[in-house]
C-alpha cells in the first residue's frame, strides 16, 4: 500500500474521562466516515488532570480501563489502524504511565508504548512541570508492523531527543507519530521547527495531534496539529480549536528521499560514543 489516508484529531481534554470519551469516539467516527485508514489522537487522550492526587483517583489499570473495549470496537467496526495517543494508566508505587496504544483494524492491541522523556521543566512564566513526579518512565523505543510499513511511536517531550526518530528511521519506520500536549509557551516558539527538523533528519512521514485550548489547573495546550512529509513540507495543519486534519500520504516518498539524502542511515563516529 504507497497511499494511505491519515487522520489526526485535535482535542480539547478536560479532567472527565467519560465526557472525553463521548467525544474522542465521536471524532474517530467522523474520521473514519471521510476515508481515514489511520486515526491518531492526542497524549493525555482520555484525562487531562494536573493534580497528581486526582489524577491517580481518576486513572484506570489496563485491565479495567472503559477506553481500551470502546476504541478496540472502533477500530474492529471501522476497520481502522487506531493510535491512541496516549492514556493515563495507574501503575506501582503511586505512579501512572503515560502510554500510547495501537489497535489493528482486527481490534487487537497491536503495541504499547510507555513515554521515555519525561517533562521537567521550568517555563519562562515560573511555571514548573514535574513528570517524573507522577509517572513511570519508559524504556523501551517502539517499532510497530503494519499493513503499510512501519510506524514508529514517540510521545511530545520526547520530540526534543533527535536521538530517538534516528533510531526509529534506523530501524525502517516510514511514519513517525508524536501524539502531543505541547504548551502554549513552547508550542508557540518550537513546535514547527522541531517537528519539520524531525522529519527532514529521519526521511519519514511525521504526524503530529495535538490537545489544544484550557484544561485542569490552567494549563494551556498549544494545538496546531501538523502532518509533515520527508522534505520537511507540512502537508496539514490544524489551528487552535478542536478538530481533524488529514492526508494522503505516499508512502513511495520515504524511500525518495532517503535516497537522495541518505544522512539519516550515517552511524554515530566512535569520538560520539560514550
Amino acid at each position: 500500500m504507497s497511499l494511505l489516508q491519515v487522520a489526526c484529531l485535535q482535542l480539547s481534554s478536560g479532567d472527565d474521562v467519560q465526557v472525553n470519551l463521548k467525544t474522542v469516539a465521536a471524532a474517530i467516527r467522523q474520521a473514519c466516515d471521510n476515508g481515514a485508514q489511520l486515526v491518531i489522537t492526542p497524549e493525555n487522550t482520555c484525562l487531562m488532570e494536573h493534580r497528581h492526587t486526582q489524577r491517580w483517583q481518576k486513572a484506570f489499570f489496563e485491565e479495567n480501563h472503559p477506553a481500551i473495549p470502546l476504541f478496540s470496537d472502533l477500530s474492529k467496526e471501522f476497520r481502522c489502524w487506531l493510535l491512541i495517543g496516549s492514556l493515563t494508566i495507574k501503575g506501582p508505587s503511586g505512579l501512572c504511565y503515560n502510554r500510547s496504544y495501537l489497535f489493528d483494524p482486527k481490534g487487537d492491541i497491536k503495541a504499547r508504548y510507555d513515554k521515555i522523556h519525561l517533562f521537567d521543566a521550568r517555563l519562562p512564566d515560573g511555571r514548573h512541570f514535574r513528570e517524573s513526579e507522577a509517572y513511570h518512565v519508559g524504556t523501551k523505543p517502539v517499532l510497530v508492523k503494519t499493513d503499510w510499513g512501519l510506524l514508529g511511536l514517540s510521545i511530545c517531550y520526547d520530540l526534543r531527543f533527535p536521538y530517538l526518530y534516528r533510531y526509529l528511521a534506523q530501524g525502517g519506520a516510514s511514519i513517525i507519530a508524536v501524539p502531543s500536549a505541547f504548551t502554549q509557551i513552547t508550542g508557540q516558539a518550537h513546535w514547527h521547527v522541531l517537528l519539520r527538523a524531525r522529519a527532514i533528519e529521519t526521511g519519514a512521514f511525521i504526524c503530529a495531534p495535538g490537545q489544544t485550548g484550557m484544561h485542569s489547573g490552567s494549563r494551556q495546550t498549544y494545538g496546531h496539529s501538523l502532518m509533515i512529509d520527508p522534505w520537511g513540507r507540512i502537508l496539514a495543519e490544524a489551528g487552535s480549536e478542536p478538530t481533524a486534519i488529514q492526508a494522503t500520504l505516499d508512502l513511495d516518498m520515504v524511500q525518495q528521499v532517503r535516497q537522495q539524502i541518505p544522512a539519516w542511515q550515517i552511524k554515530k563516529p566512535d569520538f560520539f560514543k560514550s
